[in-house]
């Protein structure tokens, strides 16, 4: 089922529009033909690929606070989406430690309210909260985590995924569940996402193309930090495929809309799992300079190992990765430095990814491009 058929037309109420994965969601859903509502925050770095894409004349664009459930039952009422897909958080491990309450008022209610208010409006929408790699109990082992896998955190921000995540259960289990719910809930789990416009402090790649950019050497806090890289286009065909998988089978009342209805992983193939110097190494492939070892032992607690399992995914959705780690990298790699060129080359090199990445996944025969 090729999602585009599902999105043509529909009202999509889409929050975090502003942020790095947000602008990349709403650029490719403006490709599908969707009528995209956006409610965030102003854009909080500079650059902003929100700004560079002109998404502001180019949605309904809302500048509004998560945590003021008032706000959002009226534009709820007011756009009554055919989907809602919730992005907006506060996602920065470092910055959880020095704002923890604002973290947790924003993740946990925050998503709270957004599914307090789709409840309240009582209409029939699919509802899709993002959340992270991070809300699993992190035992630093080798093997990757499953969605049944013990929710926790250490740091304040994976903590706050955590509670969301149970939050999300409750919901789905109290008022979204039964024999005929009008709303149907899930959650997606995904991180440690690279590519193009990500301008954000304390993330690797950024700090990558800012140093290079300045011909500067790249300083690197973590280096053996293991993650599963993947392109932001990655778990945005998840989240696409998934709420668009959902709301067909309501509309048909199929027998797997139950298993649906819950949650997922989306994440690499385990050869994409590297450490951030083999991130920074591949990276210096294709915008040459060089990188030096700036690890503080004293540095705030962050996790060295995390994995996930996508089993779920590939089996009930038939999902899978299209780029492998090497073009991950290139492709996010020749954004910057194609930008960097030309400063207003955003919107074209956006777009052609997006193409260039559904043509890859209709080639692999995946049923989200087929």
């Amino acid at each position: 089922m090729h999602f585009a058929d599902t999105y043509l037309g529909k009202r999509v109420l889409l929050t975090g529009h502003t942020g790095f994965k947000g602008s990349w969601l709403a650029e490719w859903l403006l490709s599908l033909g969707a009528e995209v509502t956006g409610l965030a925050l102003e854009s909080n770095t500079q650059p902003a690929i929100f700004d560079e894409l002109k998404l502001t004349s180019r949605l309904n664009h809302h500048i509004g606070d998560i945590r003021d459930l008032g706000l959002l039952c009226r534009l709820v009422e007011k756009t009554q989406p055919h989907f809602v897909i919730h992005l907006a958080a506060q996602p920065l491990v470092r910055l959880s430690y020095a704002q923890p309450v604002d973290t947790f008022a924003t993740n946990v209610m925050g998503t709270v309210h957004v599914m307090e208010a789709v409840r309240m409006a009582a209409r029939p929408c699919t509802l899709l909260c993002v959340s992270t790699d991070k809300c699993y109990d992190n035992r630093e082992w080798v093997h990757s985590y499953r969605e049944v896998d013990a929710l926790g955190g250490h740091d304040p921000y994976s903590a706050s995924k955590g509670a969301v995540e149970i939050a999300i259960s409750s919901y789905r289990r109290s008022f979204f569940s039964g024999a005929n719910p009008v709303v149907h809930l899930a959650s997606a789990r995904a991180g440690n996402v690279i590519g193009g416009g990500d301008w954000a402090l304390d993330r690797i790649m950024p700090d990558c193309i800012r140093a290079l950019a300045r011909g500067e050497s790249i300083a690197v806090r973590n280096k053996v930090a293991t993650r599963p890289w993947q392109h932001v286009l990655e778990p945005l065909s998840g989240y696409l495929h998934l709420a668009a998988s959902i709301h067909q089978a309501a509309e048909k009342k199929a027998p797997e809309l139950n298993q649906l209805c819950s949650a997922f992983n989306f994440g690499p193939s385990l050869s994409s799992n590297r450490s951030v110097a083999d991130v920074v190494n591949e990276a210096l492939k294709h915008w040459p300079g060089t990188w030096e070892d700036k690890s503080d032992p004293h540095a705030v607690h962050e996790a060295t190992l995390l994995n996930l399992a996508t089993d779920k995914a590939r089996h009930l959705l038939r999902w899978q990765p299209v780029w492998n780690f090497e073009q991950t990298v290139a492709r996010t790699v020749e954004w910057y430095h194609q930008k960097h060129l030309n400063p207003a080359a955003a919107p074209g090199l956006t777009a052609q990814q997006i193409t260039e990445f559904t043509a890859a996944a209709s080639a692999a025969r995946l049923p989200w491009a087929t």
